[in-house]
């Protein structure tokens, strides 16, 4: 709250949220509702939050949201809180893959604005219908490619832009993890598990849809190049698994570079392994997740620089999304809130009619199409025998 500001003037700028999925068991729904409130910007006034009406009913009353607002289904949910003076002026979709776009169009429709969860379709048709439907509706689209929300990664990409590694060669990215090393999904127990690997809920790409797409939204967002050409191969190693759990992939971008990205859910001792490295003609990067407060900097033929957040070097693209000094770790949450607090900006100048502040930064629908024609095209290219296959 601003110095000054009474609670009613708090509570009257806070972006009216409303949230599909997201209910009880949910560990998503929980990081996305953190990550909303962690800055101030939103207050959570209604939810359709499960399939089941039981557990959407007991959902909402958990979460303090007022009987009447706690929906059984989206489509109820964007009819009627359109109609209410007081409705939701954003929705966040945080459901299974194959429900992000039939909820995103229903509220996009409904003249509201959307964040959802990535990928942020299953297919590129779907995308394109997107890409299409916000565009004439005038909203607000974010999606929650989380990893761009971290400040080292902001000054990374602006150093790039600056030309402080030269012209780029070389990006390579991976994402390890090990928690479908064995076939989770066949237990009954776990709920992530179940729905992440069932191609009807996932899409057709299981591993690739999951994590390589955050790896390459990565690569992408830091390097600012568009990709021209992948070689893919996806494998499944788990017996009786629907979908893909390792992806190697090498990469032609346009314009020259090469590189290649790995991701993995069987390679056991990793936990959330996500990095990412970036070699110019003048230098190279290096970021991993594990440590998000460091970005390594080597210029060619001078010592490695460890540049930290809020450090001696730091770059105000980074600054600007950081709340604490530096030596005070920011993470995972922080990351995700930045791009709820970007969006946050967005919404208020659409709602005040001013313009936004041109430093605000937040993962578009545009993304959501490249990340969808990513994986078509990494499918395609290991279904025909990992043959190089274009991308777009």
């Amino acid at each position: 709250m601003a110095i000054g500001a009474s609670k009613e003037e708090a509570t009257s700028r806070r972006i009216r949220l409303g949230m599909v999925g997201g209910g009880q068991g949910a560990f998503i729904g929980a990081v996305h509702r953190i990550a909303a409130r962690l800055d101030d910007q939103y207050e959570l006034v209604a939810g359709a939050l499960s399939s089941d009406p039981a557990r959407a009913k007991a959902s909402a009353k958990d979460l303090g949201i007022a009987d009447d607002r706690a929906y059984t289904s989206f489509e109820e949910m964007a009819k009627a809180e359109a109609a209410r003076p007081d409705g939701i002026e954003v929705v966040s979709i945080v459901t299974p893959n194959h429900m992000h776009a039939p909820a995103a169009k229903a509220f996009l429709k409904a003249g509201i604005h959307v964040i959802c969860d990535k990928p942020m379709t299953l297919t590129v048709d779907e995308a394109k219908e997107l890409v299409d439907l916000v565009q004439s509706s005038g909203k607000i689209f974010a999606l929650t490619h989380n990893y761009t929300g971290y400040p080292m990664i902001r000054q990374a990409r602006a150093m790039v832009a600056a030309g402080e590694l030269g012209e780029i060669r070389l990006v390579q990215a991976e994402y390890p993890q090990d928690w479908l090393t064995e076939r989770a999904e066949a237990t009954g127990s776990n709920k992530q598990a179940e729905w992440r690997t069932d191609p009807a809920r996932t899409g057709a790409g299981g591993c690739i849809g999951d994590i390589g797409t955050h790896a390459y939204n990565l690569a992408c967002y830091v390097s600012g190049l568009e990709l021209d050409e992948l070689l893919a191969q996806l494998s499944t190693f788990v017996e009786g698994r629907k979908v893909d759990d390792d992806v190697q992939i090498l990469l032609k971008w346009k314009g020259g570079a090469k590189g290649m990205l790995w991701a993995s859910q069987v390679a056991v001792g990793n936990e959330n392994g996500l990095k990412l490295r970036v070699y110019g003609t003048k230098g190279g990067l290096e970021w991993t997740q594990a440590d998000p407060n460091y970005l390594w900097f080597t210029r060619f033929g001078e010592p490695k620089q460890l540049l930290t957040r809020n450090g001696a070097g730091a770059w105000a693209e980074g600054t600007r999304v950081s709340r604490v000094p530096g030596g005070h770790p920011e993470g995972y949450l922080e990351g995700f809130a930045n791009i709820y607090t970007e969006a946050a900006r967005a919404i208020h100048a659409a709602r005040d009619g001013s313009p936004v502040d041109p430093a605000v930064n937040y993962p578009t629908v545009q993304d959501g199409l490249v990340g969808m024609q990513f994986i078509q095209a990494a499918v395609a290219s290991s279904a025909a025998g990992n043959v190089w296959t274009k991308v777009g």
